[in-house]
């Protein structure tokens, strides 16, 4: 268990990173991420190790017109689960996923692992 950070400032994180998936810029998204921070998205893909390959990931959304919701969250220690859905358009056609993510957190708050929960079968035509 982690001795400075709490459930609430995870939490918080987590509210943060699903609100920057819609709206913000890769910059923002990076300064949640510890600089060693790994990103599996999704589950079985490679990993992505470090702020570098994390922001070349991340900066793939900043094309797409997208919209977030955060559906449940779970705190536990310094480690969190959650589920969100986030729409956006490919081409002119609205998708929409609701993968469930996993995370852990350093002393500090920052995110040092995410892990996404989905397969291409759960992308659907809203």
């Amino acid at each position: 268990m982690m001795s400075s950070t709490s459930d609430d400032q995870i939490a918080e994180v987590i509210r943060r990173y699903v609100s920057l998936l819609a709206t913000g810029s890769t910059d923002d998204l990076l300064e949640l991420f510890a600089e060693d921070a790994t990103v599996e998205d999704p589950v079985g893909s490679d990993v992505r190790a470090g702020r570098n390959e994390i922001r070349e990931f991340f900066s793939t959304l900043q094309q797409l017109e997208r919209q977030t919701e955060l559906v449940l969250l779970r705190v536990a220690g310094n480690e969190a689960a959650f589920s969100f859905t986030i729409t956006f358009k490919a081409g002119d056609t609205p998708m929409r996923l609701q993968p469930i993510d996993t995370m852990t957190f350093d002393r500090d708050g920052k995110i040092t692992s995410v892990r996404s929960y989905f397969a291409p079968a759960d992308l659907a035509e809203v």
